[in-house]
């Protein structure tokens, strides 16, 4: 029967290997740090989304006099002030990048990391004009990664009524039909679907579960008069929500006044469900074991979040606990986000090496990477995040993108090993025979890292 092991442990559930950082030690040592303080976040800290919503204020009011003053000098040094504005922002975000990047390269707590990417992943959202395009890290430090320990049901709440994701999924255009603001408005005014579907088919039951249109179309009305500003970030007007109780899979929702708390208790229940538990498991099994996780795994989960109302903690030990966790045979790709992660902490370049305002080699060694091999950084092409199936990253181009990334990065960054050396620092006992006579006979220490790195061994976890 298969078992812990710590070097597996920290392939398959955290970054990879490092040269420098032990490895976990025990599923409990796994379990308590993510419990503990979180020095990752603290060593390499990234903007919170209020301090983002401050620039955002800062925007809105420079834009406000800028109109003021159309086609005075005084409005275009203003102009000049936004544009300077949404630059900073751009650089920020490239600084925030590698700081996630750099989590993963020298924390100590790799399984957090990885939560943390599958959650932000499952939860979706990203800004689509303005400032907001930079807001994805900021979203996901205030509204997943503190949540990540507690009950899945807090996690839901969280993200569902975050400001980027109420934009993302155009929260703010949806009214009730019988509101007071659409009887204003008139033929203006409309319902919108985005976040309510999202909620029932992404977040929660999952595609396939026993959920109508009609329940898709009540959750809606329910949410609506949640909407977000940049002055006060989440709020819910009451003018917007539609009057009534509304009734999602047979339970009704309010009656009374419209209020938040009628929002959260259905959420809380959507949560709690049989099929949102199922759902939750096998996401869990198939991102961090196998595209065909073992179904006693799947089940081992799915009670588990059920016996303990959705609390993480638990379910996470119940995947640490299970055999099927630590079957050794490597399986999973890494996509290109995790793959240059795990580089690099093989490779262990300086914790400061991304703390820098140079766009063009960010750009360079970064951001245009991650496109080519087919996953632009906070970018997925829709709510439903990135693919998790070996073939969406087994691709000639993703596969070339990878080879080039091996060969010609890693010695822009840090001084090569010996690839003798490295073949163990990265892959320990995974590391095939035919891959470690290759870093042998390696000609130069360039072609030895890049092949190890490009190794199929080293694409796996």
């Amino acid at each position: 029967m298969a078992k812990f092991d710590p070097t597996l442990a920290e392939i398959r559930f955290g970054n990879g290997l490092s040269p420098t950082i032990a490895p976990v030690p025990s599923v409990g040592d796994m379990l308590a740090r993510l419990t503990g303080p979180d020095l990752n976040a603290q060593s390499f800290p990234i903007e919170s989304f209020d301090r983002f919503r401050d620039r955002m204020k800062l925007k809105q009011a420079i834009a406000r006099e800028r109109r003021k003053l159309r086609g005075k000098p005084e409005g275009k040094e203003l102009q000049k002030q936004i544009k300077l504005m949404q630059k900073d922002a751009r650089i920020d975000w490239a600084r925030w990048t590698g700081r996630a990047m750099m989590r993963r390269a020298w924390g100590q707590d790799g399984f957090r990391e990885r939560l943390v990417g599958f959650w932000a992943d499952h939860f979706t959202a990203q800004g689509k004009r303005g400032l907001l395009r930079r807001a994805t890290a900021p979203y996901v430090e205030d509204s997943i990664r503190p949540h990540i320990t507690g009950t899945f049901a807090d996690l839901v709440v969280a993200a569902t009524t975050a400001p980027l994701m109420l934009h993302y999924l155009d929260q703010q255009l949806s009214i009730g039909p019988n509101s007071d603001k659409a009887a204003r408005m008139g033929a203006k005014a409309g319902l919108n679907e985005n976040l309510a579907r999202e909620v029932l088919e992404l977040h929660t039951l999952g595609v396939g579960a026993q959920y109508s249109q009609d329940d898709v179309r009540q959750l809606a009305e329910l949410f609506t008069g949640m909407i977000y500003t940049p002055q006060q970030g989440f709020k819910f007007q009451k003018d917007r929500a539609e009057p009534g109780a509304e009734t999602v899979l047979g339970v009704s929702y309010g009656g009374g006044k419209p209020n938040i708390a009628d929002i959260r208790a259905a959420l809380v229940d959507l949560a709690n469900h049989p099929a949102t538990a199922r759902h939750i498991a096998g996401k869990l099994a198939v991102h961090f074991v196998s595209d065909t996780p073992d179904p006693a795994l799947v089940d081992a989960l799915t009670a588990r979040f059920l016996d303990s109302g959705g609390d993480l903690m638990q379910v996470y030990a119940a995947l640490l606990d299970h055999p099927a966790a630590w079957q050794p045979d490597l399986q999973n790709v890494k996509p290109p986000f995790d793959f240059i992660a795990s580089a690099y902490r093989a490779l262990q370049p300086r914790a400061d090496f991304f703390d820098t305002e140079d766009e063009k080699t960010m750009k360079q060694v970064m951001a245009s990477q991650l496109t080519r091999m087919g996953q632009p950084w906070e970018r997925p092409t829709g709510p439903d995040g990135w693919p998790e199936e070996d073939e969406a990253w087994i691709t000639p181009q993703g596969l070339a993108a990878r080879m080039h990334w091996a060969m010609v990065i890693p010695e822009r960054m840090v001084a090569l090993p010996d690839p003798r050396d490295f073949v163990d620092a990265a892959l320990a006992g995974h590391a095939p025979e035919p891959l470690r006579f290759a870093a042998r006979a390696a000609e130069s220490r360039r072609e030895g890292v890049g092949l190890v790195l490009a190794s199929p061994a080293f694409q796996r976890r």
